[in-house]
């Protein structure tokens, strides 16, 4: 077991490295925190709170979980790429854990998630964003980055099993951006029609936004915070496994 995790951190340590040659893998969540939180707000500040300083204590927790749970679809893109070319094919000569390529690509992408949380949070101050709680706001994006890393094996099994990066990239956004913007990441449920509001009262993205929320503004942990925690805990178990086998079924 040691032996196991400590390839899959060698591993996790290559993908480190794959992203200091090459930057550009960072361009989605260096870039689009500043983009998205600027756009929201200035789009919607004034409609929903009645100016951008009222509204970023509810825009920043809902752009921290759009902006992570969009990034977990890059490791089933960047996964599926690289065994298109080969990559895991030459991990296979190496007297290695089969599934550690897989772990180590894996964990590697939480330093997405920590960048894509920690730039949001930085322009949000900048807006004028002041959190009733600091400690709050810091426990709030480790359970946006836990909760992103156990999305990140949905997609990444859909990288073991589509034919291509594009078709991964293309499906997933698909189901993510309903998921999304069906939420009360953005603008309050009450102001939904009446079958929207059904549907965003039961979609995980509102319950992990509620959660970020309450302990940002001090309430500390919450229902929905149990539920996000809960469901995270839920996906892990059931698509850590199904990925494995799908990984090393193609072995």
């Amino acid at each position: 077991m040691v032996e196991y995790l400590a390839q899959s951190m060698t591993m996790a340590y290559r993908g480190l490295l794959r992203i200091k040659h090459d930057p550009q893998r960072l361009f989605d969540v260096a870039f689009l925190p500043v983009v998205a939180t600027l756009l929201f707000a200035s789009v919607f500040g004034g409609a929903v709170s009645g100016s951008v300083g009222e509204y970023l204590p509810m825009l920043i927790p809902g752009v921290l979980v759009q902006i992570a749970v969009t990034a977990s679809v890059v490791t089933g893109v960047q996964l599926r790429d690289d065994m298109d070319r080969g990559v895991f094919d030459r991990f296979r000569t190496l007297p290695i854990s089969r599934i550690a390529p897989l772990a180590g690509s894996l964990l590697a992408d939480i330093v997405r998630y920590v960048l894509a949380t920690s730039i949001t949070v930085a322009v949000g101050v900048a807006m004028g964003f002041r959190p009733a709680s600091w400690p709050g706001l810091l426990a709030g994006c480790v359970l946006v980055i836990g909760c992103a890393f156990a999305l990140s094996w949905i997609f990444a099994f859909m990288g073991v099993v589509m034919r291509s990066a594009s078709a991964v990239q293309g499906s997933s956004m698909l189901v993510l951006m309903p998921l999304s913007f069906l939420s009360n990441a953005l603008v309050p449920i009450a102001t939904m029609p009446g079958w929207i509001q059904w549907l965003a009262e039961i979609n995980p993205i509102s319950h992990l936004v509620s959660a970020v929320r309450a302990l940002s503004s001090g309430d500390g942990l919450t229902a929905s915070a149990g539920w996000s925690l809960a469901g995270a805990a839920v996906v892990f178990a059931v698509m850590a496994p199904l990925t494995v086998r799908a990984y090393t079924a193609r072995q």
